[in-house]
């Protein structure tokens, strides 16, 4: 390994580890490169994917996609459990209805398995829509908005206005963590906006999420189980859930 691919890999621990580090702490914990090598470095870490530059500084790619990972690097893990959510949530699917599919791994699953019949479909979900152009039959709509090039998502105002002036009969929606007292959270606050406006216009919130998920802080609030009618998971949520999801009269499967 080069000095110089060293270097690289010690600023990408560094950030990771802060989440959010300015230009100067990182000139000061790395004091024998220049700035115009750091703004090289932090430049090509970038376009790498590695990191994201933002104005005097650099932040992790968890904080700003607010996930554990890459969409393409999400979607090699936890590949059964995945499966199995799709396949389950897949039985929800009903014909002749309008429908929100978000963005993610698990909702890309599903999208690939989706029925070819008769649906309108909304998504904010690159990827969805990729899977869901096989299909002849449901008509696909894919929201305006800003390209988060991490999850291959649209989010941003025009997202939000785009759903202001729709209804959808189930919206099935992704997370990435829950913890209580807080509810499902992620790391994003335009998606957390986004999802909350899709589940006040849906008449059914189905929300899928892997056991991984429980007991996991992240940023920004989406909701609570109060908010949500149906969770789809892996069969292996713990039992404090599973008693909170009763409570509040939440179907799992």
């Amino acid at each position: 390994m080069d000095s110089m691919e060293q270097r690289r890999n010690e600023i990408v621990e560094l950030v990771n580890q802060s989440g959010h580090i300015s230009f100067a702490q990182l000139k000061k914990k790395i004091p024998q490169i220049s700035e115009m090598t750091l703004r090289t470095d932090l430049k090509a870490l970038d376009e790498a994917k590695r990191i994201v530059r933002v104005h005097g500084g650099a932040k992790s790619v968890d904080v700003v996609i607010g996930t554990d990972d890459l969409l393409s690097r999400r979607q090699v893990r936890n590949i059964e459990a995945k499966q199995l959510i799709a396949e389950k949530a897949l039985k929800l699917i009903r014909k002749d209805v309008t429908i929100f599919l978000d963005s993610g791994s698990t909702t890309t699953a599903l999208a690939a398995c989706m029925p070819d019949q008769s649906n309108l479909i909304y998504t904010n979900s690159l990827t969805c829509a990729a899977e869901l152009s096989k299909l002849s039959r449901p008509s696909v709509h894919i929201l305006g908005g800003t390209l988060n090039r991490y999850s291959m998502s649209i989010c941003g105002i025009r997202a939000y206005q785009d759903v202001l002036g729709l209804n959808f009969d189930q919206a099935v929606m992704g997370v990435t963590s829950y913890c209580e007292p807080t509810g499902f959270n992620c790391g994003v606050e335009d998606e957390a906006v986004l999802k909350r406006t899709v589940m006040r216009h849906a008449e059914q919130t189905v929300i899928l999420m892997d056991s991984s998920k429980v007991d996991v802080k992240n940023t920004y609030a989406i909701c609570t189980l109060a908010d949500a009618d149906v969770i789809i998971s892996d069969g292996n949520l713990p039992e404090e859930f599973l008693e909170e999801c009763r409570r509040y009269d939440v179907q799992v499967f």
